[in-house]
């Protein structure tokens, strides 16, 4: 018999593209979302890349893609594929990009294996089904698709799939610049960011296209001292020195800030809210440098005005019967573009005091960049895209508190906008890197006729 996985094969070289998109194969999308789900890529398990690459390079070939180059680094692996231009314009070509690593996931924590695929009230769940496996099945299915649909791109298209973007990043580092000749591009679309939300009732609340990301770094405090016995105690406690500073920090507030990404998703929530909150942003939006005004956006949406550092991790002792001779806490800092992350860690030293010491985490750093600009023939092209489905949403620019493979991009010179055709419920929890990781299954289908009408725009 044959598998699921050649039924879908069988439909794309059967059928043309339109009619895939309209048809759907709704049942052969699952299954082969489903195997790249169950496949537990987690920092450290490198078998289970060579799995997921051998997968994903027999698919794309499957349809004729066939320039496939995977990449073993670092304890995991990057997939690297290119479909070459048919009638060649003389534009550079297109970066996709996604990544294959998942957050680890304690199995006992979840009511089912969180590397068992399952769907349940419309959603389908996972370790990693949200982040960033819907968005990699999306670009992979789009594209065979559209090859076996008979599309001729006027331009490249490159697919860049990396193993490690939530730990280290050194998948998009390498690929930025020693493996740059396989993957320069006019500009990357990455499917970790971006996205829709949609109200129960099927109305788009909006599309958002990331243009900007805070820099992801960590810091170490450390205190440390003589000790000595507990039964004579010292105003001189390591423990204190720490608490005391970390006590500080909770009480800082970084300067507020504003660039073009902030402004514009701020300016579109000022204008759909008519009541108190949407007054607030807009004496936000007037005055941004006003701490007060600032201080309560950040309130109802954190991060959203400013660099924010938080204590993560503690440690500290050696006995219960001793004073304690170090004292450590991690603190993990998202920075403002603009903010140079030498400069926070100053700002942290001054918070400290004396008896502290701030370091900056060796390798935790994500590149210090500065906003994309935004280009009309993208933005242009999502929001036509969006509209097959969703007529009339908005697609807004925004930036991003968390960290992704863009920012290597963005510092070595290659544009990165945040697309996503994928959407979810408002208000509706998807619990990425938490318990119960889900994503919308409409919103997983859907993403696919839009990738692949955003392409045909572009590349077409």
């Amino acid at each position: 018999m044959r598998n699921k996985l050649s039924i879908l094969t069988a439909a794309l070289l059967a059928c043309t593209a339109s009619q895939i998109s309209a048809a759907g194969n709704r049942q052969a999308e699952r299954d082969l979302f489903a195997k790249i789900v169950e496949i537990p890529t987690v920092e450290g398990r490198t078998a289970e890349f060579g799995k997921l690459t051998t997968l994903l390079t027999a698919e794309f070939r499957k349809v004729g893609i066939t320039n496939v180059v995977v990449k073993d680094h670092d304890g995991t692996q990057t997939l690297i594929a290119r479909w070459p231009a048919a009638k060649p314009s003389g534009r550079k070509p297109i970066l996709l990009m996604a990544h294959m690593d998942v957050v680890a996931a304690k199995e006992s924590d979840w009511k089912y294996p969180p590397f068992k695929f399952r769907e349940e009230g419309g959603w389908y769940l996972g370790r990693g089904a949200n982040d960033n496996k819907a968005g990699l099945a999306g670009i992979l299915i789009a594209l065979q698709y559209l090859k076996a649909g008979g599309f001729q791109p006027t331009r490249d298209l490159i697919v860049l799939f990396t193993g490690d973007e939530e730990t280290m990043g050194n998948g998009a580092r390498r690929a930025a610049t020693e493996w740059r000749a396989l993957i320069d591009a006019e500009y990357g679309l990455n499917s970790d960011a971006g996205g829709g939300a949609v109200y129960k009732d099927g109305r788009p609340e909006l599309f958002a296209m990331q243009i900007a990301e805070k820099t992801y770094a960590d810091f170490k405090l450390t205190a440390v001292n003589r000790g000595g016995h507990s039964s004579a105690p010292r105003p001189d406690n390591a423990i204190y020195a720490l608490s005391n500073a970390l006590t500080a920090l909770e009480a800082y507030r970084f300067p507020p800030m504003i660039n073009d990404a902030t402004r514009a998703s701020i300016a579109m929530l000022a204008e759909k809210d008519g009541g108190q909150y949407g007054e607030l942003l807009k004496r936000y939006l007037a005055d941004p440098t006003d701490r007060e005004t600032a201080d309560l956006v950040e309130a109802n949406d954190p991060g959203s005005t400013r660099t924010r550092c938080v204590a993560t991790m503690l440690s500290g002792g050696h006995a219960p019967n001793a004073l304690p001779q170090k004292a450590e806490a991690n603190v993990n800092c998202r920075i403002f573009p603009g903010v140079k992350v030498d400069d926070v860690r100053q700002q942290l030293q001054a918070l400290a005091g004396a008896d502290v010491t701030v370091a900056l985490v060796e390798g935790s750093q994500t590149p210090e960049t500065a906003p994309t600009p935004i280009r009309q023939d993208v933005l242009d092209a999502y929001k036509a895209a969006v509209a097959t489905r969703f007529p009339g949403a908005p697609v807004v620019p925004f930036q991003s508190a968390g960290a992704t493979d863009g920012a290597f991009l963005r510092a070595n010179g290659i544009p990165v906008y945040g697309f996503s055709g994928q959407w979810g419920i408002v208000g509706e929890p998807e619990g990425a890197h938490g318990l119960d990781e889900r994503v919308y299954a409409d919103g997983f289908h859907d993403q696919i006729p839009i990738w692949m009408d955003m392409l045909k725009r572009l590349a077409g």
